[in-house]
C-alpha cells in the first residue's frame, strides 16, 4: 500500500497502482495508442506509481480491488504504463509513457478516445500537476474515421468549376446579423464573383438568427445570384449543433 500524507490531498491505505499498470518491460504493439505524460507526482507519491495512475484511471483501473476484475481480462485491457523519464532542468517532473489496447475505443470517436485518456485523470489526488505532451494515433484507429462524405472532385461537380481553384469567403461580422442582412451578404459576395461563401463555426441558431430562417434567406440569395450570373453558387451552412 501507498503511504502518504493526507495534508496533500491523497489518502493513504490506497492500492499499489504499479503492481498492475507499470510494465517496464511491455513491448508496444503497432496498434496502440501511445501517450506521454508530464507528471508531477504529489510529495511522497513515486514517479512509477504517478505514471501507472494515469494508465489505470485512463483505463480499466480504480482506487482498489473489486470483485468484477475478476469478470475480464485486464492483461488485455488495461493502459500500461512502460516507461518513465526524468525531465532535465525540472523537479520532479516526469514523461510517462502509456500504452492503451485498441479496443478500448469506439471505432472513428474524437470524443470517446479523448474522453478515456484525458477525462477524469485531471483531477486525480496523487497527482500535483498533469498534461498530455503527445499523442501517437495508429492507422488501425486513424482508418475507422469515416470522414468526409465526399471530396473536392464532388465540390467541383456541384459548382461545375474546374482547372481554378475554388474562391470563397466567409461571412462578416460573424455573429450579430439578422437572417434577411445575413443572406443579402451572402447575395452580395455571390454577385461579385465568388463561387461559394460559408458559415463561421460560431454561427448555429442563435436567437438574433435561427437556423431555418439564415437557411431560407442563404438559398433566396444563391438562386438570385445564380439567376444574374448564369454561375452555379453555393453556400456551407454550419449544421453541427443539436438545434439544427
Amino acid at each position: 500500500q501507498t503511504e502518504t500524507k493526507a495534508s496533500v490531498g491523497f489518502k493513504a491505505g490506497v492500492k499499489d497502482y504499479k503492481l498492475t499498470y507499470y510494465t517496464p518491460d511491455y513491448e508496444t504493439k503497432d496498434t496502440d495508442i501511445l501517450a506521454a505524460f508530464r507528471v508531477t507526482p504529489q510529495p511522497g507519491v513515486p514517479p512509477e506509481e504517478a505514471g501507472a495512475a494515469v494508465a489505470a484511471e485512463s483505463s480499466t483501473g480504480t482506487w482498489t480491488t473489486v470483485w468484477t476484475d475478476g469478470l475480464t481480462s485486464l492483461d488485455r485491457y488495461k493502459g500500461r504504463c512502460y516507461h518513465i523519464e526524468p525531465i532535465a532542468g525540472e523537479e520532479n517532473q516526469f514523461i510517462a509513457y502509456v500504452a492503451y489496447p485498441l479496443d478500448l475505443f469506439e471505432e472513428g470517436s474524437v470524443t470517446n478516445m479523448f474522453t478515456s485518456i484525458v477525462g477524469n485523470v485531471f483531477g486525480f489526488k496523487a497527482l500535483r500537476a498533469l498534461r498530455l505532451e503527445d499523442l501517437r494515433i495508429p492507422p488501425a484507429y486513424s482508418k475507422t474515421f469515416q470522414g468526409p462524405p465526399h471530396g473536392i472532385q464532388v465540390e467541383r461537380d456541384k459548382l461545375n468549376k474546374y482547372g481554378r481553384p475554388l474562391l470563397g469567403c466567409t461571412i462578416k461580422p460573424k455573429l450579430g446579423l439578422s437572417a434577411k442582412n445575413y443572406g443579402r451578404a451572402v447575395y452580395e459576395c455571390l454577385r461579385g464573383g465568388l463561387d461559394f461563401t460559408k458559415d463561421d463555426e460560431n454561427v448555429n441558431s442563435q436567437p438574433f438568427m435561427r437556423w431555418r430562417d439564415r437557411f431560407l434567406f442563404c438559398a433566396e440569395a444563391i438562386y438570385k445570384a445564380q439567376a444574374e450570373t448564369g454561375e452555379i453558387k453555393g453556400h456551407y451552412l454550419n449544421a453541427t449543433a443539436g438545434t439544427c
